[in-house]
């Protein structure tokens, strides 16, 4: 009985044996050593829209083509995710896992050259509550009031039923020794920023805050920065503008008094306003000494122009003419011609 039992174990290896040759087969008729299988295969997801991309395979020649298959953590069937035999390096996720935030999604791909088929390509399992990455909100108005900001803002997606979404705010006053502050508003989107400083400029930034299924918060990326400048309560503005009309009142009062003044005195003012006379220096000279050479000689009479000296006929020197002054007294001398 004893030698018996390794006999009946045979049926078992063989079987076992049979099996294993099977899987071999199976996977050697998927799979073909002469197409390498997709690289850096991943999922990336921003605000519940993912998508499944990897590398392109490099080949020499043809156009590889992709296909893509999900499966659950809970279901070992593979589906289809609708990218067949595409040849882009990717691949968006079907309506009905997009609805499954909280499912363990198991993805794959292969690529195909011809009748040739490389292995499958599998990336790390995705939740999509829990590795998608959220935006930041988006900030739709802000009204200022003395002291207070009110902000409405709407979520980076598409809140689904039972979602528990928070919004944390930081703000600050916009000064060189700004200390941020926050204040946190649960399931709100229009919420106050109140204990403000008026007429004061602050600055704002915004985060959005889901509660998963695990308790922990998903925390999204904070909104750009922005500045708004609270307003001014009615005593505030009354308190300026009492203190500036009374300013002006005043400054209109002393207007009119200065004209009143000018049009009184008009013709003191007038004579105060005239400058000294006052005598220039060259004629205070000469009337301290009236009898400089330089006047005398500016007074003298112009010298009479030299007479030509009139001589008889013939008694001028040789070589000179004769005066024309001594011709004409000549003729008046002897008179008309007979």
């Amino acid at each position: 009985m004893r030698g018996r039992a390794p006999l009946r174990s045979l049926p078992l290896l063989l079987l076992l044996l049979l099996l294993l040759l099977l899987l071999l087969l199976g996977s050697a008729a998927e799979t073909s050593p002469y197409l390498p299988a997709p690289q850096n295969v991943e999922v990336y997801s921003y605000n519940f829209q993912s998508l499944l991309r990897w590398s392109p395979v490099p080949v020499e020649n043809g156009t590889v083509l992709y296909t893509a298959q999900y499966r659950t953590g809970s279901y070992p069937v593979w589906s289809e995710m609708g990218c067949a035999q595409s040849p882009q390096p990717q691949c968006w996720f079907p309506p009905e896992l997009r609805r499954r935030r909280r499912w363990t999604i198991l993805l794959r791909v292969r690529a195909q050259l011809g009748t040739l088929a490389s292995a499958w390509a599998y990336s790390p399992p995705f939740v999509a509550e829990s590795n998608t990455t959220l935006g930041p909100p988006r900030v739709t108005s802000v009204s200022a009031s003395p002291g207070s900001l009110l902000i409405s803002v709407r979520p980076p997606f598409q809140p689904e039923p039972g979602d528990i979404l928070q919004y944390r705010v930081s703000y600050w006053e916009n000064s060189t020794s700004a200390t941020a502050k926050q204040k946190l508003s649960e399931s709100k989107t229009l919420f106050q920023i109140g204990n403000l400083k008026e007429a004061t400029l602050y600055c704002f930034s915004v985060q959005v805050q889901l509660e998963i299924y695990s308790g922990h918060l998903l925390e999204g990326q904070p909104s750009a920065p922005e500045c708004h400048r609270t307003a001014l309560s009615e005593a505030t503005r009354a308190g300026f503008i009492i203190p500036l009309f009374v300013l002006a009142l005043v400054l209109a009062n002393l207007g009119a008094a200065a004209l009143l003044f000018l049009w009184k005195h008009h013709q003191k003012i007038k004579h105060w306003a005239q400058p000294p006379l006052e005598i220039p220096s060259h004629f205070k000279e000469f009337l301290r000494d009236p009898g400089l050479a330089g006047l005398e000689e500016l007074d003298s009479p112009a010298e009479e122009e030299p007479q030509a000296l009139v001589l008889g006929e013939g008694s001028g020197q040789e070589g000179e003419d004769p005066s024309p002054h001594t011709s004409r007294d000549r003729a008046a001398t002897q008179g008309p011609p007979q």
